[in-house]
């Protein structure tokens, strides 16, 4: 009965984990297609996502911190890292975004600065760390509990290197006066640089984005999570979303609990059968 109880909770308790679906959607809410994501712009050129998942973004490029100082990206990528192309005179979905996030954020139970790292990098080259900063002290005085000032950066830079780093991404976007057209997506990178995960849409679920940062997360911290993560769990390419598997989650517990069963059966029939030495 000690087996049957443990599958059921076992069963419970990635029930409760299961998250709900994130579908990915541009700023105006079209729909993906697996891979890409694009949307035409007035000059014939493609704006959207084109996922480079495996691929390794240059991490010697150098931004302005939101301090004004001058750092490279392989200074900011200590472990998982979770990249937000934004920018910050955007009072629409940007805004939505970080709000999101800075909300999702507060609901985990990882450690900012240690478990991982979120980076805002603005794709306008005009703005400024002034501007950055602003945005900063904005969304991490919203918070409701203490959160480290260096577990969220904000970054500004030159239009070269702000271009090197949203090709290598494979995030397009269209400057539209002093707006832009762009995608709405968060990335999750590895410690040494390499595109592990899109999350697509202003809607930030932190059961997604930790399953998103225990996959991006390196050595052996967290592998037994992993594990089981990957075994509950099933990143569907077309939703763009961690899916729960009921299928294979159910199967395991119809056989755990008839294996924990027939072991109780077994084992209470052996304690009650008689030895041939003892009397009738």
């Amino acid at each position: 009965m000690y087996f049957a109880r443990s599958a059921l909770k076992f069963f419970i308790l990635a029930a409760l984990l299961a998250p709900g679906q994130i579908f990915a959607h541009t700023e105006e809410g079209q729909p993906l297609q697996q891979g890409k994501m694009e949307q035409q712009a007035p000059n014939g050129n493609p704006m959207g996502v084109t996922e480079h998942l495996g691929e390794k973004i240059p991490l010697g490029l150098a931004f302005r911190s939101e301090t004004g100082a001058m750092v490279t990206l392989d200074q900011l990528f200590t472990g998982p890292t979770i990249i937000l192309p934004v920018f910050y005179r955007c009072t629409n979905v940007c805004s939505a975004l970080q709000a999101r996030m800075s909300a999702a954020l507060q609901r985990m139970q990882l450690k900012p600065g240690e478990d991982y790292r979120v980076i805002s990098v603005s794709f306008d080259e005009h703005e400024t760390p002034e501007m950055a900063s602003r945005s900063k002290q904005a969304y991490l005085s919203a918070m409701n509990r203490p959160f480290p000032a260096d577990g969220w950066r904000f970054l500004t830079g030159e239009k070269a290197n702000i271009r090197s780093l949203t090709d290598s991404l494979g995030f397009s976007f269209e400057r539209r006066g002093d707006d832009f057209s762009h995608p709405v997506v968060s990335i999750l990178v590895d410690r040494n640089g390499t595109i592990i995960r899109y999350l697509y849409g202003a809607t930030v679920l932190p059961k997604a984005l930790a399953l998103a940062i225990t996959e991006a997360r390196s050595g052996v911290t967290g592998t037994s999570v992993r594990k089981v993560m990957d075994y509950c769990f099933t990143y569907d390419p077309v939703g763009k979303t961690y899916v729960f598997n009921l299928l294979r989650v159910s199967a395991t517990t119809v056989i755990l609990s008839a294996g924990g069963f027939l072991a109780y059966l077994l084992i209470s029939g052996s304690k009650r059968r008689p030895h041939s030495g003892d009397k009738a």
